[in-house]
């Protein structure tokens, strides 16, 4: 078994909280750092424990969890890229000197695009599942409505009608039209969420993730021409959800096809919502993918 040990690290903005998990006997493979947004390190506990065959690096994302975004601290992709650069900088101390291969999911998926265009050389092989680029599907246009509605709801309503449209949103598996735009709210109490407003509004996806993420548009001709072995990937489940698309359609931009993971969209956690999901044979896979 791997054994964790935790460290913080001052950024512009916040504190960072991230974890180095040291192998027993560690092997030949690079570093991995496993990161997301607004996921943070415990949600990849159950992948981590079948990758103890090499240094993985885990993180929370600013303003998540053990991680503290300051008062006047900013969120934004190339703010959280910038964090991933700077824990892996720090990381090095532990894992090593030489490129780190990363398994980056959802928002951080998003993130670790434009890390690949400012730190190449930082980078050996980083698979990036379910990416939702808002830029690059279909329907960017009324994705991009639906998002800044949910923003808009968030600071108008609270967390709990905010949530239920990000919920409805993100499973819905198809184009979003007019039509869909234009649907009654959701019952938060549908979801199990809270329906009155507790009056916070420091909710990372709803508050700062909702609001930019969103409006980023990765540069395609800087990723097409990059030393990184890039992998767009998305789950065998969840066909025609706007995340399994934006991985699609990432590959398709680049020219490639799309590593497929099994699960859904969460599919290295197995839990109440997605009791099918294997995260043995997802790190099984992901072992097979990154070793090319």
């Amino acid at each position: 078994m791997s054994e964790r040990k935790t460290y913080t690290l001052d950024v512009p903005g916040a504190v960072l909280t991230y974890d180095v998990h040291t192998p027993a006997t560690p092997g030949d493979a690079p570093p991995l750092f496993v990161l997301a947004s607004p996921m943070a390190a415990k949600d990849f506990g159950q992948l981590v424990e079948h990758l103890d065959d090499r240094f993985v690096i885990t993180y929370d994302p600013r303003g998540m969890e053990r991680s503290i975004l300051a008062p006047d601290g900013e969120v934004s992709v190339p703010i959280h890229a910038d964090d991933f650069h700077r824990v892996a900088q720090a990381a090095r101390a532990v894992v090593g000197d030489g490129p780190v291969d990363v398994f980056a999911s959802s928002g951080g998926a998003v993130n670790v695009l434009s890390w690949i265009v400012d730190h190449p050389a930082e980078l050996g092989t980083v698979v990036a599942h379910e990416p939702p680029l808002w830029g690059l599907v279909e329907d960017s246009a009324g994705q991009r409505k639906a998002a800044a509605d949910i923003a808009e709801t968030y600071q108008r309503d609270g967390f709990g009608p905010a949530m239920a449209k990000f919920i409805q949103l993100v499973s819905y598996p198809g184009l979003v039209t007019d039509e869909y735009l234009a649907r009654p709210a959701p019952d938060p109490a549908m979801f199990g969420l809270p329906t009155e407003d507790d009056g916070s509004r420091d909710d990372l996806l709803l508050r700062w993730n909702m609001a930019t993420m969103p409006a980023f548009d990765p540069d395609l001709d800087a990723l097409r021409a990059t030393t990184v072995r890039l992998l767009p990937a998305h789950g065998a489940a969840g066909e025609g959800t706007m995340a399994r698309r934006g991985g699609e359609a990432l590959a398709a931009a680049l020219g490639v096809e799309p590593v497929v993971f099994p699960g859904d969209h969460g599919g290295f956690v197995a839990n109440e919502w997605s009791p099918d999901n294997d995260p043995a044979a997802f790190a099984a896979r992901l072992r097979e993918v990154l070793a090319g």
